[in-house]
């Protein structure tokens, strides 16, 4: 079995939780997912099964959308509603703060990573130290937000939400707390929803009980095939003897390719072998999904 499925991680389990419930669930162990959730988030997490986990560095770097809510007022350890409140400020912002407020952090823009955050420094993960109650300097990191718009305020309970599409790497819960800093009044983020992860949307997601209906019923429509994900890239298609040449190491030469370009590269039988590249006239393999002995 080889696929992706489109998740929608339910609130109040852990990423590597739906790895081993679909573990379970499908009967195979070789299932890594895309792009980490917290407990305390839901949304879409692409699964990958199978031959699909050579792709999970490739579909983790994509853009992404969210859904936040964000709760003026107050900030937090965690920049969450997770955490113990550290600051507080009375709450005199309009509508109209709020949306220039935001607008601010439209572009690229420069984030702190949170303590509370799975970033590795010397082996060890921030979280794991912030739960000691150490905290340790960490790199600014250039992000990219594409758009951010709001979608309801909420001035007398001190909430609005927002819409965000930006790219990997964003931190929504350092977005939250960056913008609050600058209303001057503080905030914290109060829920998360991924709402799109690259290709794969929310509307297309199925939740881990209905994958489990599904396939104890033998049906597997949830698994979205591998050559899938990389539609926007062209198509190249070999003979049986290049296609054997090229899985075996060879560089095989690649007439009417652009070098620098990138192929969905598949045998004359219909089978995806590799995501590869032009380069001086041959074929680099990035990829490899199917090897042909």
């Amino acid at each position: 079995m080889n696929g992706i499925i489109n998740i929608n991680k339910p609130l109040g389990i852990t990423s590597h939780d739906v790895v081993g419930r679909l573990r379970r669930i499908l009967g195979i162990k070789k299932i890594g997912h895309t792009g980490t959730l917290d407990p305390d988030a839901s949304g879409v997490l692409p699964m990958c099964i199978g031959r699909a986990t050579k792709t999970a560095d490739m579909l983790t770097a994509q853009d992404k959308q969210y859904i936040a809510e964000v709760t003026l007022g107050s900030a937090t350890t965690t920049l969450d509603a997770s955490g113990e409140v550290t600051e507080t400020a009375n709450v005199n912002v309009t509508e109209e703060d709020i949306l220039d407020a935001v607008l601010g952090f439209i572009g690229d823009v420069v984030q702190i990573p949170p303590m509370f955050s799975a970033i590795k420094v010397d082996g060890k993960r921030l979280y794991e130290l912030a739960r000691e109650g150490i905290e340790v300097e960490r790199k600014p990191r250039t992000v990219k937000i594409d758009s951010i718009e709001i979608l309801e305020t909420d001035i007398a309970n001190k909430k609005f939400s927002m819409k965000v599409d930006c790219s990997k790497g964003t931190y929504i819960r350092t977005l939250c707390d960056d913008i609050g800093r600058s209303l001057g009044c503080f905030a914290h983020m109060s829920g998360l929803v991924r709402t799109r992860s690259g290709r794969f949307d929310i509307k297309d997601s199925y939740t881990l009980s209905e994958v489990e209906q599904m396939a104890a019923a033998g049906d597997m429509s949830f698994l979205v095939p591998i050559d899938k994900v990389f539609e926007e890239l062209p198509r190249l298609i070999l003979s049986s003897r290049r296609a054997r040449l090229m899985c075996n190491g060879v560089k095989i030469s690649a007439q009417g390719t652009t070098d620098g370009e990138t192929y969905r590269v598949y045998d004359e039988d219909g089978r995806f072998l590799t995501i590869s590249e032009a380069e001086e006239g041959r074929l680099k393999i990035l990829k490899t999904f199917y090897q042909i002995n």
